[in-house]
């Protein structure tokens, strides 16, 4: 039986009472009829891919779900309050951890953790990157997100009717059905997509026909999205230690140690909020929460929600040393520029790869910037400042082209040989993914493998052994042919041959001939 890892692409012999075909056969080999079947659409669902769909349906559904089902069910009983409403309260969990605007009672909620919404885009995302191959089909690939995105459509359908229902009971009004829809679609479908992207990432910029310096833009933005991010979180986590005598303040309200635990808890939900916030504040644009606001050259007080991490969040008037937050950022765009200047074409007189990594940046940033942000009651909007998309372009495409200049003088001249395109393909962007990963490629295929070993053991016996054979099938003799039309079956073939046998060790023969 194959493993719960079988890819989507798998072909089964059972079921079609068909032999596999290889995921490295040949493409010039005339189709089949099997080959069609194949591309056949709803024709193409076989019973171990329905098992494999299944599974990427409904496994990060499960999951999500047991998960808030547990936290709410805590959160009810540590607080005392009675078991009518658990319902709603576990509806109203599903949509929040797919940031599906709620009201509660008249209170808009809009700022909603985002450390749930992306462990369910991981979720989704691992589960479709272990079921697709890097040859399976577009029906494959469309049965795949249909099946990331029909479970968790399901569920939302089943919460939106429960909200309904216990609106009466909780005071919590029913979300709009097409944002509740679009939301947990939207959250799904970047998983699905970013899995199956991970897995077929050189079809994908084949087939969309992407210059080089478009495709050195788009790796260069995501090294410089994950530097900034790991660049804030830094800055939070020591904001948060050096403010240490203000955590105990925010505990007051919590009552006792489930109150402690629960806001624990939401803190760390709340802790990318933060961080993409932060991101802000680094790159000179600043950050909003409320009537306050905070960057590197001011402070604005104002009222900020009560959780522990909002500890982190200075009070006072900017220091005169924090400008120089702003190095952060610059460092991070030297060092784009710097991977742009080696796997580009790039030149000073050309930074395309340049501005497409800092756009491209930019708007990852602007994305989790409306995600993360949203209003929070009596408190306001929580975000990003509209002016971060001019600061940080301008700031990461300067720095950038900084760092790609020196590139050019000091690391990779203009002279020097660029890869060619198929070879930055192979060598740059596709070696670490797809050969380093080792371990996930045995796993895949050892029991396949075995399999037919066993089977081609089975037909030829454990101890035949192969020789090789250079000949040449001669022409039936026309004596031979009439012994043959007489009845005689003693007539061996004939067969212009010759044997090559392996040397043997203590022979002085070279060639083994």
């Amino acid at each position: 039986m194959s493993s719960s890892r079988s890819s989507l692409g798998r072909r089964t012999a059972e079921s079609r009472g068909a032999p596999q075909r290889s995921a490295r056969s040949d493409r010039s080999t005339p189709r089949t009829s099997a080959d069609v079947f194949d591309e056949a659409g709803f024709l193409s669902l076989t019973p171990e891919r329905a098992r494999v769909l299944l599974l990427v349906a409904a496994r990060p559904t499960t999951y999500a779900l047991v998960a808030v089902v547990v936290l709410m069910l805590a959160a009810l009983l540590s607080s005392g309050s009675n078991l009518a409403g658990t319902s709603g309260a576990i509806a109203a969990g599903w949509l929040a951890a797919h940031q599906v605007p709620l009201v509660i009672g008249k209170t808009p909620l809009e700022l909603l953790p985002l450390l749930p919404t992306g462990l369910l885009v991981w979720l989704t995302a691992r589960d479709c990157a272990r079921a697709v191959e890097s040859d399976s089909s577009r029906a494959d690939l469309g049965w795949l997100v249909g099946a990331a995105l029909a479970g968790p459509l399901l569920v939302t359908a089943v919460c939106l009717a429960v909200a309904e229902d216990a609106s009466g009971v909780v005071a919590l009004q029913p979300p709009n059905t097409l944002a509740a829809f679009g939301w947990v679609g939207a959250v799904h479908l970047v998983g699905a997509a970013g899995g199956i992207a991970s897995r077929n990432r050189r079809r994908l910029f084949i087939a969309a026909r992407l210059p080089d310096w478009a495709i050195a833009g788009i790796f260069a933005a995501g090294r410089t999205a994950v530097r900034l991010l790991v660049c804030a979180a830094a800055v939070v986590i020591v904001s948060f230690f050096a403010h240490w005598s203000r955590i105990g303040d925010t505990f007051h309200a919590a009552g006792n140690a489930a109150g402690v635990l629960g806001l624990i808890l939401l803190s760390l939900a709340y802790l990318p909020n933060v961080v993409v916030a932060t991101v802000g504040v680094l790159v000179g644009a600043g950050a909003q929460f409320g009537d306050a606001s905070i960057s590197v050259f001011s402070v604005v007080g104002g009222p900020i929600p009560a959780l522990p991490l909002m500890a982190a969040v200075p009070t006072g008037p900017a220091e005169g040393w924090w400008p120089v937050l702003l190095v952060i950022p610059a460092a991070v765009g030297v060092l784009g520029g710097l991977d742009i200047g080696r796997t580009s074409h790039d030149r000073a007189a050309a930074p395309w790869a340049t501005l497409c990594s800092a756009a491209l940046a930019t708007v990852l940033f602007v994305v989790l910037g409306v995600v993360a942000g949203g209003d929070l009651g009596s408190f306001g909007h929580l975000g990003l400042d509209p002016i971060f998309v001019v600061v940080s372009f301008v700031c990461l495409a300067t720095a950038g082209y900084v760092g790609l200049v020196f590139a050019r003088w000091f690391v990779v001249p203009i002279g020097a040989p660029m890869p060619a395109h198929e070879d930055d393909y192979d060598d740059h962007y596709y070696e670490d993914d797809y050969y380093d990963d080792s371990d996930h490629y045995d796993d895949h295929y050892e029991d396949e493998y075995d399999e037919y070993d066993d089977e081609y053991e089975d037909y030829v016996g454990p101890d035949f052994e192969a020789e090789l054979v250079d000949g040449e099938l001669v022409e039936e003799q026309p004596a031979i042919a009439t012994s043959r039309a007489a009845g005689s079956n003693t007539v061996p073939d004939i067969v212009d041959a010759e044997v090559v046998e392996a040397d043997l060790p203590e022979s002085d023969r070279v060639d083994g001939r």
